[in-house]
């Protein structure tokens, strides 16, 4: 239903890392990832990588470094 689509695509939009493993997140990242069609187009794949991020905790961001994911 669209009501249950539209939470997931929410779910996507606020998500964050939080207490999850990086797996975790990743994990779930991927699961909702489905419900936001902008980002699942080969167009929106660095949207995607800063999306990622953008959810990580400021200290898996640092340990990274912001273009990692996208090289």
């Amino acid at each position: 239903p669209a009501d249950e689509r539209n939470r997931k695509v929410i779910e996507f939009m606020e998500l964050k890392q939080g207490s999850m493993s990086i797996s975790e997140y990743a994990a779930k990242f991927e699961e909702l990832c489905c419900f936001a069609p902008h980002y699942n187009t080969v167009e929106a794949e660095e949207d995607k990588c800063v999306k990622f991020e953008n959810g990580l905790r400021p200290d898996i961001k640092q340990l990274i470094g912001f273009n990692e994911i996208r090289d």
